[in-house]
């Protein structure tokens, strides 16, 4: 079943502009994001065909299937709550059988963890190590040799280093297996002996082993730190996959505002923190964000990281507060939202 497949068949119940269209925080190289929710045929419904979603090669456009869709409801999902409060400008389709969903028996205080702590944990990830638009990875890849350490005087020095140091050529070199001990070479050099170097090429992701005369003085021991090599190699492939699909003017604008943090992810985390704050206060989820000005400075970069998670904090105690005070229900109404799809349900396929 494709989203063409909906379309055609007249399975679809809400169709919504989604993402920075719905916030009000669109800018011209923003894309265009599509969520909403169809129905399964009743004979695919009942029989052993459920499909939970449907999205396109992208994932720019998503549909739930009800069932899903109310699923995600009853554990106050952020992205879902968000496309049942959907702006009406922003609403391309929205069939009346939806109209008795509303907001007023879902939402509940375990909005606390889906919108405010789940904000918290994603600010540590806009600057963590693991973030690729933070960190690039020189596209010269590394080799082996770049994860290897010689012993020299009373330490040891990185083995690109040593051979500079000494100049010699690694082509020369010949290398033999220290027993019991993974890892560890017996380092020799003769330019005259047809030794097999260390690697036998650049795209080698392994040392070569060499026989060595019995006569042949040993020059050092060399440590070849393979699983940091192999941890490499996952990383670089990964980083360089993600540059060939990356959404070009997020990473243009990580990089143009310099400090080092990916802004459109800050700016969503607080965006989620005051979605938090307001559904403790005022029982509502506000798509359509009145606080654009100040989301949008934080997109461009207008403050520093440490400025930020001084913020954050503030904002984490002004939501706290907010729910302590709530008068929110402790868990959504489940057998409401229950009977609701129930009601939904049975209603399209009884039109049939």
């Amino acid at each position: 079943m494709t989203i063409e497949t909906l379309r055609s068949q007249g399975l679809i119940l809400l169709e919504c502009l989604s993402g920075s269209k719905a916030y009000g925080l669109s800018t011209p190289a923003s894309d265009t994001d599509i969520k909403g929710v169809f129905i399964l045929p009743k004979k695919a419904f009942y029989a052993m065909q459920y499909i939970p979603q449907i999205s396109d090669d992208a994932n720019d456009i998503v549909f739930y299937e009800l069932g899903r869709f109310m699923q995600l409801l009853a554990q106050n999902n952020p992205n879902i709550l968000e496309l049942l409060n959907t702006p009406d400008d922003a609403i391309i389709y929205k069939h009346p059988i939806l109209e008795e969903l509303n907001s007023v028996q879902i939402l509940s205080k375990l909005c606390r963890n889906t919108f405010g702590n789940f904000a918290l944990s994603q600010i540590k990830k806009a600057k963590g190590l693991n973030k690729k638009i933070v960190n690039p990875i020189d596209q010269e890849r590394k080799t082996p040799l770049d994860f290897c350490y010689v012993t020299y005087k009373s330490g040891s020095i990185p083995l690109p280093e040593f051979l500079l140091l000494k100049q010699w050529d690694q082509k020369h070199c010949g290398l033999v297996n220290i027993p019991h001990i993974q890892g560890l070479y017996g380092l020799y050099y003769h330019p005259e002996l047809h030794y097999k170097g260390i690697i036998r090429h650049a795209e080698s992701n392994d040392l070569v082993l060499s026989s060595i005369p019995k006569t042949a003085q040993q020059e050092a021991l060399l440590y070849f730190n393979k699983n940091g090599y192999s941890a490499y190699c996952r990383a670089y492939k990964e980083y360089w996959d993600w540059v060939s699909k990356r959404n070009e003017a997020r990473y243009e604008n990580t990089q143009s505002h310099g400090k080092n943090y990916d802004a459109k992810n800050m700016m969503h985390t607080f965006r989620l923190l005051e979605m938090a704050i307001e559904i403790a206060r005022h029982r509502q989820i506000r798509v359509r964000r009145p606080d654009r000005d100040f989301l949008l400075e934080i997109k461009t970069g207008a403050y520093d990281y440490e400025t930020l998670l001084k913020m954050a904090d503030e904002k984490k105690r002004e939501m706290d507060v907010a729910f302590e005070r709530s008068s929110l229900p402790e868990m959504p109404d489940l057998e409401g939202i229950n009977h609701l799809a129930y009601v939904i349900r049975e209603r399209w396929y009884g039109r049939l």
